[in-house]
């Protein structure tokens, strides 16, 4: 992923929460080198501010269209009249962001577009199904190959694991897992998750009883650990 920003500290603050969803970041602070590093590498997506040094995000969009009209433009700008929307699509961006925003947006914005991008391809399999341990896991299929053999998982069970595989060795809040999988319209007990991780260690575990990959984390939160 490429990244422009000129504004240091929201460019490492952007940087820093894309790369704990998995993503490889490239950040530049101007448009010659937005350009340069474009030229050089192949990324997935570009994440693109309009009020740039050297050269505006515009000039860069253009630029980028010129060699390449497959790869997914985000515009991330303080422009937020309905002209420069306008005009940011006009120029090759595929989706416009303006500031102050979400964060939690644009991470969802920025995969939205990814996958879009990886639609029918080989990449696309491999963001779709994850193998751990001798489990593997289809988050469209909602199926799972485990100790169980073939099993159907529900549409919060694969919320939750896929939350969990995502933050992998980070311990995720019972807020953080309140707003992924239940939203904020039901407050599931502390027991109702628990209930979950107890399934996901019969579904995955070789022993249930001394889990390997999912851990409570008493008066915090939840850890799914890599091995």
């Amino acid at each position: 992923m490429l990244l422009v920003e000129d504004e240091e500290n929201l460019q490492e603050v952007i940087k820093l929460n894309l790369e704990m969803e998995g993503y490889e970041v490239v950040s530049v602070g101007n448009g010659s080198d937005a350009i340069k590093a474009f030229k050089e590498q192949r990324f997935n997506i570009v994440v693109l501010d309009i009020m740039l040094p050297s050269m505006d995000g515009l000039q860069v969009c253009e630029q980028i269209r010129l060699e390449n009209t497959e790869t997914p433009v985000l515009f991330l700008t303080a422009k937020d009249s309905a002209q420069d929307r306008v005009l940011g699509l006009k120029k090759g961006a595929d989706d416009y962001l303006t500031k102050p925003f979400n964060l939690e947006e644009l991470l969802l914005r920025v995969n939205v577009l990814v996958r879009r991008s990886l639609k029918g391809t080989e990449q696309e399999h491999d963001l779709n199904v994850y193998s751990f341990g001798n489990n593997k896991v289809n988050f469209v299929t909602f199926e799972a190959e485990c100790m169980k053999g073939t099993i159907n998982l529900t549409k919060k069970e694969v919320k939750l694991l896929k939350l969990l595989i995502d933050r992998k060795n980070q311990v995720v809040s019972r807020e953080q897992i309140l707003q992924s999988v239940w939203g904020y319209d039901v407050y599931p007990s502390t027991r109702t998750i628990d209930n979950f991780i107890l399934s996901f260690r019969k579904y995955f575990e070789q022993d249930p009883k001394n889990p390997v990959f999912f851990h409570s984390v008493r008066g915090v939160g939840y850890r799914y650990i890599e091995k």
